[in-house]
């Protein structure tokens, strides 16, 4: 069923409200950018360091890392939250451990009490991470999907350029009490929104569901409506059968359909983060610093420039995903990422020659900030928001939650992995290798793109079921 424009504005407004959990969540995570250069800084410390003293390279990575371990075990708790309790309810209760967070953050007088508080806000971000997609390809008409399922993205992108646009010119108690608002912003906006229709027809709940329906789909006709919610309903009851037949988790490895989704999924969030953007996000500051060009663009405001670039080119997205489909924007934005990181691998192999008296980089000074733009902006049209919207359309209802919690645990794992021995392989192996690698990675994305993975846009989750089950595994 496809509806007229002016149907779709609650759809939007609430995956706009809802997303704004997700703003919350890398503001939380990009706060490390700023801050860890502050807590880094010696001789002298810096001013507003509430330790005291400058922490370690090893104690930076801890900080930046442990949210990530977290975030695995939250996505498990608000999955199930969200089947127990529905998809509004489990969204919103996320603003309680964002909450303490943030005050364990700012009460932070050691270590162990700020990582602490990152743990507790990792374990919060669970509950975007793994609800927000589910939410949203069930409020959504399938004409805006791909669409809506795209906002995630541009909201974490927000996020990120929250805390580096105001971290280096505040102070450490300013940024976090700015950060801490941010939860109750979402809760305010998003308790209004009505729950998942999928939720309610799985309650029993048909004439609410109903209600819910006309809400979301606005002036359309009865029919029409009466039309979808037949479908939730017969979708909902082979889940309730299904669940019967005592499904369960290897269901996902015994069923070729559901083992193909869940490590194409895999693949791809593995890929997401071996680009390296997690990498850079997290450690901004701190890579430009490592350039040596801060006489051409100061670290702090090539922060600023890529956190808006990304955020741009993320809205891009939207207006393109249900056209051109999700495998030419992945292949677009894999190329970019390719060329980009074995550039920016060049520059960091010819500067650190350079340090050591063979060859002069000063006229490449441009080559970082311009290889991280050409980065953030194909990323940005690809391997950053599509990896979502590919999970959140290919698995059954039945077996969605369970593919979710293995999905983000993999993510989770991969991206605390690279995040924590980042700092090691940089002092091992030097900066440029590092890139190079990522670069190779994603070239190896591009051809996974080509040759392996489905196309999705426009097609119902019975037709993906089939693709994906016509296939031997």
């Amino acid at each position: 069923m496809t509806v007229n424009r002016e149907s779709n504005i609650l759809q939007y407004f609430a995956t706009v409200a809802a997303c704004l959990s997700a703003f919350t969540s890398s503001a939380m995570i990009a706060w490390t950018s700023p801050t860890l250069q502050k807590l880094e800084k010696n001789n002298p410390v810096a001013d507003d360091n509430p330790f005291g003293h400058a922490i370690t390279a090893d104690e930076s990575s801890w900080i930046s890392s442990l949210p990530i371990l977290a975030t695995v075990l939250g996505c498990f708790f608000f999955g199930y939250l969200a089947k127990r309790w529905g998809r509004r309810k489990s969204l919103l209760s996320c603003v309680i451990p964002f909450s303490i967070s943030w005050i364990f953050v700012g009460l932070a007088k050691s270590i162990t009490t700020l990582c602490i508080g990152r743990i507790i806000g990792g374990f919060a971000i669970g509950a975007p991470l793994s609800v927000i997609p589910m939410y949203t390809a069930e409020i959504s008409d399938k004409s805006i999907r791909g669409t809506l399922s795209s906002f995630m993205q541009v909201f974490l992108n927000i996020g990120w350029i929250f805390s580096f646009s105001i971290g280096p010119y505040v102070s450490y108690d300013i940024l976090w009490m700015s950060c801490a608002t941010l939860p109750f912003l979402f809760f305010i906006t998003f308790y209004l929104m009505p729950e998942s229709p999928y939720y309610l027809a799985s309650q029993g709940e048909h004439e609410k569901m109903i209600q819910v329906l006309i809400k979301f789909r606005g002036n359309i006709g009865n029919d029409l409506v009466k039309a979808e919610a037949d479908e939730i309903k017969v979708s909902i009851d082979c889940v309730q059968a299904a669940a019967r037949l005592e499904t369960s988790i290897m269901d996902l490895f015994r069923i070729p359909s559901n083992f193909r989704a869940l490590w194409y999924s895999c693949i791809m969030f593995t890929f997401q983060n071996f680009s390296g953007a997690i990498v850079v996000l997290n450690n901004a500051e701190s890579i430009f610093t490592a350039t040596g060009v801060s006489n051409t663009v100061s670290p702090a405001v090539s922060v600023i420039i890529i956190g808006v670039v990304q955020l741009v080119f993320c809205c891009i997205t939207p207006l393109f995903v249900d056209n051109w489909g999700r495998k030419m924007l992945l292949i677009l934005s894999g190329i970019g990422e390719t060329l980009s990181l074995a550039a920016l691998g060049l520059y960091f192999y010819l500067s650190e020659n350079a340090n050591n008296g063979d060859g002069d980089v000063s006229g490449i000074s441009w080559l970082p900030i311009t290889s991280m733009i050409f980065f953030f902006a194909t990323f940005s049209i690809g391997w950053g928001p599509l990896p979502w919207t590919v999970m959140s359309e290919i698995f059954a209802s039945d077996i969605k939650t369970k593919a979710f919690g293995i999905i983000i645990t993999v993510n989770g794992l991969v991206a605390f992995l690279i995040l924590k021995f980042f700092p090691t392989i940089v002092v091992y192996f030097g900066m440029h290798s590092v890139f190079w690698l990522f670069a190779i990675i994603c070239f190896i994305g591009i051809l996974f793109t080509i040759f392996v993975l489905p196309e999705t846009k426009g097609k119902s989750l019975k037709e993906i079921q089939k693709q994906l089950g016509s296939h031997d595994v």
